[in-house]
């Protein structure tokens, strides 16, 4: 059984208590944002609901003497290029000693880049990669601007990460700034802005929670935080396992609302003690056809495969999460190698399956062959090589073509026997 306390405990373990979330916590962002600063440039996404949670918002800042200076709108789906041009235009001309973002990921993600380019210049291409904007505020001497970051769903964690992912429409590819410098300085999550949020939008954000936990994990093996993450992806994913097939069923469901908040906060701790890798990778080639989330639960259980060797012990974790929820049949402690990647797998393709979510790219409408190049050729680039560099498979851009091209072919079909083992 999933347990509350334990993943608060956690949370605490890497926020303290700078970390403001739960239900109904709106109204200490004005005291939190006056600490920062008293003059706001406020960047808002607009969804169904959402005039009431900005309406408490503003009600909070301006009762705590915080001058609003205008209000933006927030990015679309996945931060194109465009809105985040449009959003780094509207914040140089507010020019506010603190920014307060309420929305997605990315929104969130939008608006952290918009306040680099603003504050440091240049393209935004000079900045994908790692650490290379704390590099470029050492050179100049200069500061980002305060910023507090109000999460709206249970998906990505990008109020509480080093992440910001931006994505070219144009080419259908997403880049990633990997930074400390970006994290925001007050990260707000209240669980009740989920309430309304559509089934579809549930499932993306919790399967993208189960990613950051699982790839994190995969990523921890050998490493002093190894501990720290089986602890981290034990409470993340059986918190979503548990609770995202109910709150399907019953979107206004409080209990389950709250926990798919804290196992994709959990999924964000996961993110800031290591790296995801295979299904991220993968995902950022497929933004045009599917959400990020989905695009990672599809990719998950192949890659599964693929790292079975190297992953014995956490796959046992995750594969008995999977059984005692009625999705693996088979004696997971049993298992080893490759036949425990592969009942692993078909444990998460079961649990997609559940939800009602696509299994295979093939599935996927829109999808081709051209997608597969693709994700090949952005795994060869080198501001994309963390990725390859966080698997527990190590892979190089001259053996991506060898291992991750059948990976993806199996994906497309969801023949797990196409995988080859290192």
């Amino acid at each position: 059984m999933a347990d509350f306390d334990r993943a608060r405990a956690l949370l605490r373990e890497f926020k303290g208590n700078k970390y403001i979330h739960g239900l109904d916590v709106l109204s200490q962002i004005g005291p939190a944002t006056a600490e920062l600063g008293k003059r706001a440039a406020l960047v808002c996404d607009a969804f169904p609901g959402a005039e009431v949670f900005i309406g408490k918002i503003r009600g909070s800042l301006e009762a705590a003497g915080v001058e609003i200076l205008g209000q933006i709108e927030g990015a679309a789906p996945n931060a194109p290029r465009e809105d985040l041009a449009r959003i780094t235009g509207e914040l140089i001309g507010l020019d506010p000693e603190v920014i307060v973002g309420f929305g997605g990921g990315s929104t969130l993600d939008a608006v952290r880049a918009g306040d680099v380019l603003r504050i440091l210049g240049g393209e935004i291409e000079d900045y994908f990669g790692v650490g290379l904007v704390t590099q470029a505020l050492a050179d100049s001497g200069k500061k980002l601007t305060p910023y507090v970051a109000i999460q709206t769903a249970a998906s990505s964690g990008a109020h509480l990460t080093k992440y910001s992912n931006i994505t070219d429409v144009q080419t259908g590819q997403k880049k990633l700034i990997v930074d400390e410098g970006v994290v925001p300085v007050q990260p707000v999550f209240d669980y009740e802005v989920t309430f309304g949020a559509p089934p579809a939008l549930t499932a993306d954000g919790a399967l993208d929670g189960i990613a950051h936990c699982l790839e994190v994990l995969y990523d921890s093996v050998g490493k002093p935080y190894h501990e720290q993450m089986l602890a981290i992806a034990s409470e993340g994913i059986r918190l979503v396992v548990e609770y995202l097939p109910k709150v399907m069923e019953n979107p206004q469901d409080a209990e389950g609302r709250e926990a798919l908040g804290l196992a994709t906060d959990l999924g964000g701790y996961a993110i800031m003690v290591g790296g995801t890798n295979g299904a991220h990778l993968t995902s950022f080639s497929l933004v045009d056809v599917l959400s990020h989330g989905r695009a990672c639960a599809i990719m998950n259980p192949y890659y599964a495969v693929l790292f079975a060797p190297a992953v014995e012990e956490e796959l046992r974790m995750v594969g008995n999460i999977f059984k005692e929820a009625g999705f693996i049949e088979a004696d997971v402690d049993g298992l080893s190698g490759r036949a425990l990647g592969m009942a692993v797998a078909e444990g998460m393709i079961g649990f997609e399956r559940k939800i009602g979510s696509p299994a295979t790219l093939g599935e996927v409408p829109g999808f081709t062959d051209g997608h597969i190049e693709r994700a090949l050729t952005a795994a060869k680039n080198p501001q994309l090589k963390m990725k390859l560099e966080n698997m527990p498979v190590k892979l190089t851009a001259e053996t991506v073509d060898e291992y991750m091209g059948p990976v993806l072919q199996a994906a497309k079909t969801g023949d797990l026997e196409l995988i080859v083992n290192v």
